[in-house]
């Protein structure tokens, strides 16, 4: 029986090679998505004309075989190896989009052999192996699959409708270009465009609070009355009467001390990473699904699991991983101080192993690769800077997962001050004493507590002891707007969509979804926006052009369900209940379907107003300043392997890396035949590597096509 190992990109293929050799059979790679689904005028020639109609074939959209870089050169290869062939074992990734790259092949080319699966979260040799020992029946990811189809089928649909209807509706006259309309990426565009209005329309308010000094026999410290921000002093005049009782005053202190205890942070799936990674260090999301990438495949490497993680949990088979890991992270000198003589396991949701919370999740957290200590050192040294640097934050999260409870002890002093014609000031203090560092240790040199540095140090204290204050002040403070996003912050705006929706039980059905987007799609979200001149980068964070807040008032306006996270959130639910077998694919689609077709009729009927889509600085730009350049007003970019469509006239819309974590990118056919329509037209050279290279070839068209 001869047996072929379908990969999803070639990095897999040379793993499997190297940790089986010749066992299982041939092994040939993908290279994301050999495959593309049709246009729609491929479908209705009726379609090639733009216009505002929902684009839904009867029954699904079928595939047709991509035609740039060395698609079907592999997709021949593997065509050859099944018709000789009687037996299948997919070793794609281990997501709903890695089970369609391998099963839309095998449907594709009518293959009717046995097919299983390999499914791993690292690609080491030992895991490699030891998930070839365990093959599952194909079968069993059914869910997995149709879960994959109807995104992409619903994305297609919907996208490339509301695209259509949008370019139609809003394009300002005589403008060249294409409102990219997204399910994901519209309401992303809403969540900044509302950051923005929001602080635009913020309005500061003066408020004060009142420090003193008190002094006991044991000492002196500061105390504070700084009320709840309802009940904040708005007055100077009453502030200064406070002050005024406070100073000299003798009286009792209400003295509490408690034993307190904190458990270690969670884990770290790619959303916290992706937070965790712009705010320290004003990583893009992108990026840091790179690095984290490189450190999960790279060559020689492999020293974390699988990057693009969506739970915050480990399985309670992973419990026994733990005194390995440990032993060899505490072997490197950046851990050597650590005294770890035996992991503390938490189990449950409250804890870091939990079965339970893993259900209908592809993958765990985020975590060292048990299956390299052996040579742990060594391919350290292959790590640049910025590996190493996001290698040891992964490390001490999990060191700090399996280490004590932090202990301290906390005392509260609180003294209420007698203020006459009203109710008395309460001052307070707030001191915490470390009893044991336990998982704070291993943050303590890297990442100081910012909080427990904030709290003084507090003389020995008696309940019931009298103090007196004395340099009683007056402090000003002033309400400040929300912040702006950053990559990192969006990224988990995104994840938790539930917080813009005002319907409690709503919100409760949303805490248990994803929120918009998935793990490994939000980075290349958040760049088509930008790429679409709807947000663009000041300095580390993510604003909204004028462009952008215009698209986002004219949408509010005629068809609001097109903006509001919420929605989206809700079909993201609907494609999990495809996944743990709730809901047929095909009700899901045709759900996206009806809601895309209401969506058409609210922007032909109530739509006024037209977006410029030209040169646009960010909308937070002081006017006057000068404008940043325009990017390509095409739509923006969508998961690997699905299509963009351009109007008529327009420069030709971008599209994602066929290659998954975006590292390398090769044009569309469309772009390719573009630039070379262009080269002739306009007797211009073609960069080397346009039919390579889709920075390159995109920085020509832009460059030659106007």
């Amino acid at each position: 029986m001869a047996t072929l190992i379908i990969t999803e990109k070639s990095s897999q293929a040379k793993d499997l090679r190297a940790a089986l050799g010749a066992r299982y059979g041939q092994i040939l790679p993908a290279e994301g998505h050999l495959l593309r689904l049709a246009e729609p005028d491929e479908i209705n020639p009726a379609w090639k004309s733009w216009s505002c109609v929902v684009l839904k074939p009867d029954g699904l959209y079928p595939t047709r075989a991509a035609a740039q870089g060395n698609k079907p050169a592999k997709l021949a290869a593997i065509r050859a190896a099944l018709s000789a062939c009687d037996d299948v074992i997919l070793a794609t990734d281990c997501d709903r989009e890695g089970q369609l790259i391998g099963q839309e092949i095998l449907d594709h080319l009518n293959y009717r052999g046995r097919v299983r699966r390999a499914l791993f979260t690292a690609q080491d040799p030992k895991t490699l192996q030891q998930a070839f020992a365990r093959l599952k029946p194909n079968a069993e990811m059914r869910p997995l699959y149709e879960a994959a189809v109807a995104r992409q089928q619903a994305d297609q649909i919907f996208n490339l409708s509301l695209t259509r209807t949008a370019t139609k509706t809003l394009l300002a006259p005589g403008v060249r270009g294409v409102i990219g309309i997204g399910r994901v990426k519209t309401p992303t565009l809403a969540i900044v465009c509302l950051r923005e209005l929001e602080i635009r329309n913020f309005r500061p308010e003066d408020y004060f609070e009142i420090v003193a000094t008190a002094t006991v026999e044991g000492g002196a410290f500061l105390m504070r009355h700084a009320p709840a921000p309802k009940m904040r002093i708005k007055k100077r005049a009453e502030a200064e009467t406070i002050a005024a009782a406070a100073g000299g005053y003798r009286g009792p202190l209400g003295v509490t001390v408690d034993d307190k205890r904190q458990v270690p942070p969670r884990l770290f799936d790619l959303p916290s990473l992706q937070k965790t990674c712009g705010q320290r260090w004003g990583w893009t999301a992108d990026k840091t699904l790179s690095v984290a990438q490189e450190l999960y495949d790279g060559e020689g490497k492999k020293l974390i699991t699988y990057p693009r993680a969506e739970a915050r949990y480990l399985a309670e088979n992973q419990i026994g991983d733990a005194p390995a890991i440990v032993a060899a992270l505490t072997r490197l000198r950046g851990f050597a101080q650590l005294d770890i003589a035996s992991p503390v396991i938490r189990r449950g949701k409250s804890g870091h192993f939990c079965d339970k919370a893993l259900e209908g999740v592809s993958h765990h957290a985020v975590v060292p690769n048990v299956n390299v200590l052996d040579d742990l050192e060594t391919r350290l040294t292959r790590l640049d800077d910025d590996e190493k640097r996001l290698f040891a934050l992964i490390c001490r999260s999990y060191l700090a997962a399996v280490m004590p409870d932090y202990e301290y002890r906390q005392t509260v002093v609180t003294m209420a001050v007698p203020i006459p014609g009203r109710t008395a000031a309460e001052f307070r203090a707030v001191g915490r004493i470390p009893l044991r560092l336990g998982w704070k240790a291993v943050y303590q040199a890297h990442e100081p507590d910012a909080e427990t540095e904030a709290e003084q140090t507090l003389p020995a204290l008696r309940d019931g002891e009298s103090a007196v204050l004395s340099d009683a002040r007056v402090e000003a403070k002033r309400t400040q707007p929300p912040p702006r996003y950053n990559e990192g912050t969006l990224v988990d705006a995104m994840q938790n969509a539930w917080r813009f929706v005002e319907d409690a039980a709503l919100r409760d059905r949303l805490k248990e979804a994803k929120g918009i987007g998935t793990p490994a799609t939000r980075a290349e979200i958040i760049k088509g926006l930008k790429r679409q001149n709807l947000l663009t980068a000041d300095g580390k964070l993510v604003v909204p052009t004028p462009a952008g807040l215009q698209l986002f008032e004219l949408l509010r306006g005629a068809a609001p369900a097109l903006v509001d996270p919420a929605t989206t959130a809700l079909w993201e639910m609907r494609l999990d209940e495809v996944l743990v077998g709730k809901a047929d694919y095909h009700a899901v689609i045709d759900g996206v379907a009806t809601a895309a077709r209401e969506l058409i009729e609210a922007l032909v009927e109530k739509s006024i107003g037209k977006v410029e889509l030209a040169a646009s600085a960010p909308a937070r730009r002081r006017r006057g300043a000068p404008a940043a350049t325009a990017k390509s007003a095409g739509a923006g970019p969508r998961r690997r392997g699905s299509k963009t469509q351009r109007a008529p006239k327009a420069k030709p819309p971008e599209t994602d890396s066929n290659e998954r974590g975006g590292r390398s990118k090769a044009p569309t056919d469309k772009m390719v035949a573009y630039a070379e329509n262009l080269s002739r037209a306009k007797k211009v050279k073609l960069p080397d590597l346009y039919r390579q290279d889709f920075d390159a070839c995109r920085k020509f068209l832009d460059e030659h096509a106007r």
